[in-house]
């Protein structure tokens, strides 16, 4: 039996486009090329731009929406108006993460309450509010919600520090909201992604030292790409996955198994 991909008739919203380079942008594409209708949310008027001239080039013209997930306003705004013009979500994707600069740059040991708060809530709460708005459009028919998260969440890595930890709370929130939602028919799962060329990596000291590790020390002696990442998350969306909730799904070149 040959096994395809298609969710023509489905609805989804991607959360975290920046630009051309952002994973949920590559994440957008191949569940667009799936016959997916999506929703796409930019955070602010700065990245509008960069959206607006993206959209013309999916197959399907995406609803685009503003959406500061640190808002709670705005985000219940962006639902409505989701459940308004699709009236149901099959799948919900997080790819939302910031901390400041010197909170990444700097010592962890100095890192203070307002940093930490902040990394905490775009890059690890922000999942709570998506998934309980997103929840009633899912349970009559089911649904996915997958999440990005990094190594760093179990691991050390100079140079990410506070968003480490939230990275570490995403996962768990994964796992928790994967037992609760279950029985709704509602699967939760994260993709932990090796580095990749994105505006956030840009602010992380030591990325290309990153990426030049990665390829050496990995099996497949290669850094991955964003399409491995989005086709993993296609994958997850998917039907072919119906079985798979809670997990963290490595997509690293294998980097992650290996002790030394």
């Amino acid at each position: 039996m040959a096994y395809t991909i298609d969710l023509t008739g489905k609805k989804g919203i991607v959360f975290g486009v920046a630009n051309h380079r952002s994973i949920a942008w590559a994440i957008a594409q191949a569940l667009d090329e799936a016959g997916m209708q999506l929703a796409i949310t930019y955070q602010n008027d700065r990245l509008k731009e960069n959206v607006v001239k993206l959209a013309p080039t999916l197959h399907q013209p995406p609803l685009l929406l503003q959406c500061d997930v640190t808002d709670e306003a705005n985000v219940q705004q962006t639902f409505s108006s989701v459940r308004e013009q699709f009236g149901e979500l099959a799948t919900l994707v997080h790819s939302v993460a910031f901390a400041n600069r010197d909170d990444i740059s700097g010592e962890f040991l100095k890192t203070g309450w307002d940093g930490y708060r902040l990394a905490l809530q775009v890059s690890a709460y922000s999942l709570l509010p998506l998934v309980r708005h997103a929840t009633p459009l899912m349970e009559a028919k089911g649904g996915s919600v997958v999440a990005m998260t990094f190594q760093a969440s179990t691991r050390v890595f100079p140079g990410y520090n506070v968003m480490g930890t939230a990275k570490a709370a995403l996962e768990h929130e994964v796992r928790q909201l994967a037992y609760e939602l279950g029985p709704k028919n509602i699967r939760l799962n994260a993709i932990s992604a090796g580095p990749l060329d994105t505006l956030a990596a840009r602010g992380i000291h030591g990325f290309v030292d990153m990426k030049k590790e990665h390829a050496d020390r990995a099996p497949l002696r290669r850094n991955i790409t964003h399409r491995e990442v989005a086709t993993t998350a296609l994958f997850l969306a998917s039907d072919l996955a119906s079985g798979v909730t809670g997990e963290i799904v490595h997509v690293d070149a294998g980097y992650s198994v290996m002790g030394m």
